[in-house]
């Protein structure tokens, strides 16, 4: 009976030692605070990529400036997320390398509700940029028809707090003016600043 007991407390202790030990970042809002879960573990380029944005203090001017939805998607695999990060100039690069490509199929880490996901062009291009799924979005994963290439895009991680914050993004004016028709409509006015992107201790 003992024996039962000790092995029991050592389950639970291992069980909260491994919760403890998944990364948390705070990404504050002027609309409010989201929290997010990174999987290093399942994901080791993209969350180490994001961690390492957030611990270099690299998203310093960063927003959230899209917004795509049903009312304003013009890619016939319709997805719902907002999307995130520095949004620099054409030609003005990220403050770092970009990364190489994980897929959902390699990690496991689907586009689900509260999901968060790097952002990219070409398979291999992801940097600074990300974005965060309200509902469920297959459209995105590997083998998805959101990108012609099929490859999905890289998930890393998901939200444990705020999704009330990313779902009033999502529904905010999204008029600013642009001469990309295809995110026509889905560009934020104006952009909701990010104040802060910081691990949790």
């Amino acid at each position: 009976m003992f024996k039962s007991i000790l092995a029991i407390l050592a389950a639970v202790f291992l069980a909260s030692a491994a919760h403890a030990a998944v990364p948390r970042v705070a990404i504050d809002t002027e609309k409010g605070r989201i929290v997010v879960e990174v999987y290093p573990d399942k994901a080791p380029i993209s969350a180490g990529n994001f961690l390492m944005y957030a611990d270099k203090g690299l998203y310093k001017g960063a927003t959230i400036y899209r917004t795509v939805r049903a009312d304003n998607d013009h890619n016939p695999a319709k997805i719902t997320v907002i999307q995130g990060g520095l949004n620099l100039e054409e030609g003005q690069p990220d403050p770092a390398p970009p990364i190489a490509h994980e897929t959902t199929e390699a990690t496991g880490i689907k586009h689900t509700d509260g999901v968060i996901s790097m952002a990219r062009g070409d398979p291999g291009t992801a940097g600074a940029e990300f974005f965060i799924c309200i509902g469920d979005n297959p459209a995105l994963d590997f083998g998805g028809q959101r990108n012609p290439d099929g490859q999905g895009f890289a998930a890393f991680g998901k939200v444990v707090e705020g999704m009330d914050v990313v779902k009033a993004i999502n529904a905010a004016k999204a008029d600013l003016a642009t001469p990309d028709d295809y995110v026509r409509g889905q560009l934020l006015s104006p952009p909701v600043k990010i104040l802060s992107v910081k691990r949790l201790p």
